[in-house]
């Protein structure tokens, strides 16, 4: 089981995760979106979407540094054992508790607002379950870390390098099951999560708008009191509109 769990899923998962991508993107492009209903609902989603955003921002900077750097990386910068989990509990439960507040808030406003709960799918709900699931196994570990104090269980010597061991393509099996139950329920959730992630609205996640650096501005025009009415049968809208900056160049 140990080996099906922490040896054969994680790569089922990446498979699904990158072939539903690909498909995704293929197939479906125009359904590649937030299906945003901010124009049914403003208040609730102002306060929710940050939250949840920003808050999810942080727990995902937290997990690569958790898990990706090794601790004897930090150890040689002269960062301790003690202040690193320090500040990962620290950060790490005020960013877990925002996650989950602003997404219990946007759940909340999905089910009470008319429009937005009609046009929610099943995909949604899934979505929203596996979410809240791994958002609160993940502070439940960290209130289990929290409790336990010095003798709370170090993740960087298991399950981390079990992590790290999947992209060698040679994954330490048993480094994961020796990591606390609560530690094997978050992974398996998460990985679920991201299992389903390619056929959900999550997917609009590897969009990121970097054109928008880019891209040249947009010019609007306004209409100026000094702009001459139309004259004759010519149609308004093929008529020039004048801006006090076209104003000064012709003069």
């Amino acid at each position: 089981m140990n080996v099906l769990l922490w040896g054969v899923l994680p790569y089922l998962v990446i498979a699904i995760l990158v072939l539903g991508t690909v498909w995704r993107y293929r197939f479906d492009k125009f359904g590649w979106t937030t299906r945003s209903s901010q124009l049914y609902e403003s208040r609730l989603l102002r306060i929710g979407s940050p939250l949840f955003h920003f808050g999810i921002l942080v727990v995902f900077i937290g997990h690569v540094g958790g898990l990706i750097i090794p601790e004897s990386w930090t150890e040689a910068v002269g960062i301790s054992e003690g202040l690193y989990h320090f500040n990962a509990l620290l950060f790490g439960g005020i960013a877990g508790v925002c996650t989950l507040a602003g997404i219990v808030i946007l759940v909340v406003r999905r089910r009470t607002t008319g429009p937005v709960f009609m046009a929610t799918t099943r995909n949604d709900k899934l979505m929203y379950v596996l979410l809240i699931g791994a958002i609160t196994l993940g502070l439940w570990t960290t209130l289990v870390s929290v409790g336990a104090g010095s003798e709370a269980h170090n993740y960087r010597e298991t399950v981390s390098p079990w992590f790290r061991s999947i992209f060698r393509l040679n994954p330490d099996v048993d480094a994961m099951a020796d990591a606390p139950i609560q530690f094997h329920v978050h992974a398996l959730v998460g990985m679920l999560l991201f299992a389903v992630w390619p056929f959900t609205r999550l997917v609009h996640a590897f969009t990121a708008p970097v054109h928008y650096l880019f891209r040249p501005y947009i010019v609007y025009r306004s209409r100026d009191a000094r702009t001459p009415a139309p004259t004759g049968r010519a149609r308004a809208g093929w008529n020039p509109v004048g801006t006090p900056d076209r104003d000064r160049k012709s003069r």
